[in-house]
């Protein structure tokens, strides 16, 4: 079952979804913590991270898939968001700075015509920052969240993914470690969880993140083919 857009806008607008997205907007600021004058591009439900570097950037925009919909985004100012295939994206190669992918990945039909998308968008010296649920963690089974829904990877599948489609990765690591319930008890804990997991079971992590740029030297140009003489043949009479 498909994400759909205003599913994720309400998730994140109850407490565990804002906590969520808190933690992942420090983590995403700990790994990019400016995009002073970079195109920054957002795919999949990324509104709520987008934020962090829209009014820096030289332009920020979220693009959703045909199948999650497409919310207006920033509120009361020009929109910024749209939605478009996940392979034939509206932009020339080469036009983004950063990639972030959210709730993304892992809801498309097919993961490796997205990365490749990606791949053509991103500058030579650009980066991309992917994040998943985890196989491994209650997350991905969570369906009352946006994180319940699509394909999980584990962090060794992530990173197989990418480096096969011409990435590198430059970092990885895990998030997310209160349970995906909405319990008082589990929002009083969560900061702490967050801490305690990843001392005490990384691999049991609701998220896996990943950092990564273009590995431009594996990517062997194609000799052009010199072009063929074509001979017309006159059939009239």
């Amino acid at each position: 079952m498909s994400l759909d857009a205003r599913d994720a806008a309400g998730f994140y607008a109850t407490d565990l979804g804002g906590m969520t997205a808190s933690l992942l907007r420090k983590i995403l600021l700990e790994i990019w913590p400016g995009c002073a004058g970079l195109s920054v591009l957002g795919l999949g439900y990324t509104q709520p991270f987008l934020q962090l570097w829209r009014e820096q950037s030289a332009r920020t925009i979220s693009v959703a898939t045909e199948q999650m919909g497409c919310l207006a985004w920033p509120a009361g100012r020009a929109n910024l968001s749209c939605k478009a295939e996940e392979d034939a994206l509206p932009f020339p190669d080469m036009s983004f700075d950063r990639i972030l992918v959210v709730h993304g990945l892992e809801q498309a039909d097919n993961a490796r015509r997205m990365l490749r998308e990606a791949w053509r968008l991103l500058k030579d010296d650009g980066r991309i920052v992917i994040i998943v649920p985890n196989r491994r963690g209650m997350w991905a089974y969570a369906e009352s969240t946006p994180f319940g829904h699509g394909q999980p990877y584990s962090q060794g599948q992530l990173a197989r993914l990418l480096q096969g489609l011409f990435f590198t990765v430059e970092k990885s690591q895990p998030a997310l470690f209160a349970p995906p319930l909405q319990w008082r008890g589990n929002l009083k804990m969560f900061n702490a969880l967050e801490q305690a997991g990843h001392f005490i079971a990384p691999q049991l992590a609701g998220l896996n993140i990943a950092e990564a740029t273009k590995d431009v030297q594996a990517v062997m140009p194609l000799k052009r083919r010199p072009a063929r003489r074509r001979i017309l043949v006159d059939a009239a009479p």
